[in-house]
C-alpha cells in the first residue's frame, strides 16, 4: 500500500485530492492538514512518515518548496498548485511531478504512476546494494557457506541438487535450478538452458550456442532460452550506426 498526505491551505483542494486517493486502489491516505507546519511535523515523525506528499506551493508561513526541503528522502514529492511558475523550484527540490490546478482524475494517476515507479526503481536498487551474497546449506551437515554474487561463474543443475561454481571452488547444496534463481539479482544472473544460469558479468563470448566465460568454461545455450539471453546481450552490443 503507498501511503499518501496532503497539505494545501485551501480545504476544497484537500477534499479533491483526498477522494482521488480513496478512490485509487493501492492508495491509502494517511493524513492532511491546511497549516505546513502542522503537516511538517507528521510527514517528518515516524507515525506517518508517507511514501507520498500532495503539497500546494503558495502556502502562508511555509511554501511548498520549502516544506519539500525539510522532509526525508523517502517521501515524495508531487506539487499541485495553480501557478505554473514554481515548476522550476519544484523540481530543483526533487519533486517527481507538478499538478496545474484544477486537476483531472487522468492527470492524477499519471502522476501517482510516476511515483510509484520511482518507489519501485528505490526499492530494488536498495535490495541488490544490500544483497550481496547468501548463504546456502553445505554437504556437511550443520556447515553452512556464504556465497558472495560477484564469485559465481555459473549454476549447474544436478539431478535434486546445484552445483555453484565459484571462483573459491565449487559449492553443491541441496536447492532446485528454480529455487537458486529465485535468490539470484535477475539483472545480473541469467537462465541460459535447464541445467545453468550464468553470471553475466563472467561472459567472455557467444559463439552460436556456446556461451564461454572468463574461465574458459564452456555452457551451452539452449534452443528455449536463447531469446531471452540474447535480448539481454543486444541490451550492452555496440553496433556500428554507419552502413556496411
Amino acid at each position: 500500500m503507498t501511503t499518501c498526505y496532503v497539505v494545501d491551505d485551501e480545504a476544497h483542494n484537500i477534499t479533491l485530492l483526498s477522494n482521488y486517493i480513496q478512490r485509487t486502489p493501492g492508495l491509502e491516505l494517511v493524513g492532511t492538514a491546511e497549516d505546513p507546519l502542522v503537516a511538517l511535523h507528521a510527514i517528518t515523525s515516524e507515525e506517518v512518515a508517507p511514501d507520498i506528499v500532495f503539497a500546494d506551493v503558495d502556502m502562508p508561513q511555509l511554501t511548498g518548496v520549502d516544506l519539500a526541503g525539510m522532509i526525508n528522502t523517502h517521501t515524495e514529492v508531487v506539487f499541485a498548485t495553480a501557478y505554473p511558475d514554481y515548476a522550476l523550484q519544484a523540481f530543483e527540490k526533487n519533486a517527481i511531478d507538478y499538478l496545474v490546478k484544477p486537476i483531472s482524475y487522468e492527470r492524477f494517476l499519471q502522476s501517482v504512476s510516476k511515483v510509484r515507479a520511482r518507489i519501485s526503481a528505490k526499492g530494488k536498487t536498495a535490495h541488490e546494494k544490500e544483497a550481496a551474497y547468501i548463504f546456502v546449506k553445505s554437504e556437511v551437515k550443520g556447515k553452512i557457506i556464504r556465497v558472495d554474487f560477484n564469485e559465481i561463474d555459473f549454476v549447474e543443475a544436478l539431478q535434486n541438487y546445484v552445483r555453484i561454481h565459484t571462483g573459491n571452488g565449487p559449492v553443491t547444496t541441496y536447492l532446485t535450478m528454480k529455487e537458486i534463481g529465485e535468490s539470484l539479482p535477475e539483472n545480473k544472473f541469467l537462465r541460459v538452458h535447464k541445467s545453468f544460469i550464468v553470471n553475466s558479468d563472467k561472459i567472455r563470448a557467444v559463439e552460436g550456442n556456446q556461451i564461454i566465460l572468463d574461465t574458459k568454461q564452456t555452457i551451452a545455450l539452449g534452443a528455449s532460452y536463447r531469446a531471452v539471453f540474447l535480448k539481454a546481450i543486444n541490451g550492452k552490443l555496440v553496433i556500428s550506426k554507419r552502413m556496411p
